[in-house]
């Protein structure tokens, strides 16, 4: 069901949501809201190289 390149884009969504969380909740404010706007970003890049991915089947 799940491809290797999509294990490891969900694996860069769950560390970049980890380290927001970890500076946001440790004084780091700026700093954790800029890494958590990394998420939709990951997930857009994915969702966008599957669907290539599967045009070309």
């Amino acid at each position: 069901m799940f491809k290797k390149s999509d294990l490891f884009i969900l694996l860069a969504v769950m560390i970049s949501f980890a380290v927001s969380g970890y500076l946001y909740f440790n004084g780091q404010r700026d700093e954790g809201i800029f890494t958590a706007i990394w998420v939709p970003s990951i997930l857009a890049f994915g969702i966008y190289f599957k669907l290539l991915a599967h045009q070309g089947k």
